[in-house]
């Protein structure tokens, strides 16, 4: 089901689904696994290239060849701007820590304060994957086998996917779409009991 909310189609799953991300047990697979990189805004390819030394020293051998070799970015089969891939595997841009877990090299640059983008906006949103049309853009949940102990987490502390994804809403789309959701949230799960 979605809900109209000013400009935004919203899938009501990131209501009702319960997800927070446990990374010591998927070891941050999001990264690694699927069928093409990261969508990226144009203006995030741009920020990416201008940024790029910045993110070498954190990158792995492996990465650094697949971004010399294609630059930051590739078209996907949408004609849309995604991040580059090892051999088709593997973002370029992750690296692992002492843990084996996946990390962001775009977001340890940003950490350590040597560059003022975090990462991607798709990356920070997910599982929420946003599709623009002529007039609204929709916002709904990516179900993924590898983010089950994401849903087993957030069962377990009662969060719903638009409560663990707040900063990222915020950066996304400001303080009172988000202030919109909670809104609509409450009238949801309002309507929810009255059907009880």
């Amino acid at each position: 089901m979605l809900v109209e909310i000013s400009d935004k189609l919203v899938s009501t799953q990131l209501f009702e689904q319960k997800f927070v991300c446990d990374l010591n047990a998927c070891k941050g697979a999001c990264c690694v696994e699927g069928d093409a990189g990261a969508p990226l805004t144009y203006e995030e390819v741009d920020q990416m290239e201008e940024d790029l030394e910045n993110y070498l020293p954190y990158m792995r051998p492996e990465g650094i060849e697949a971004v010399n070799k294609t630059g930051v970015f590739y078209m996907d089969q949408d004609g849309e701007p995604v991040t580059t891939l090892i051999n088709g595997g593997a973002c370029a841009f992750v690296y692992f820590d002492e843990n084996g877990i996946t990390k962001c090299a775009i977001e340890k640059a940003y950490l350590e304060g040597k560059t003022t983008f975090k990462k991607p906006i798709s990356c920070h949103l997910y599982p929420i994957r946003v599709k623009k049309f002529n007039d609204f853009t929709a916002l709904n949940y990516d179900e993924w086998p590898i983010c089950a102990p994401a849903c087993d987490c957030g069962n377990k502390l009662d969060v719903s996917v638009y409560r663990f994804l707040k900063e990222p809403i915020i950066r996304a789309w400001g303080v009172p779409f988000y202030e919109e959701l909670c809104k609509v949230d409450e009238e949801w799960k309002k309507s929810m009991n009255e059907q009880e």
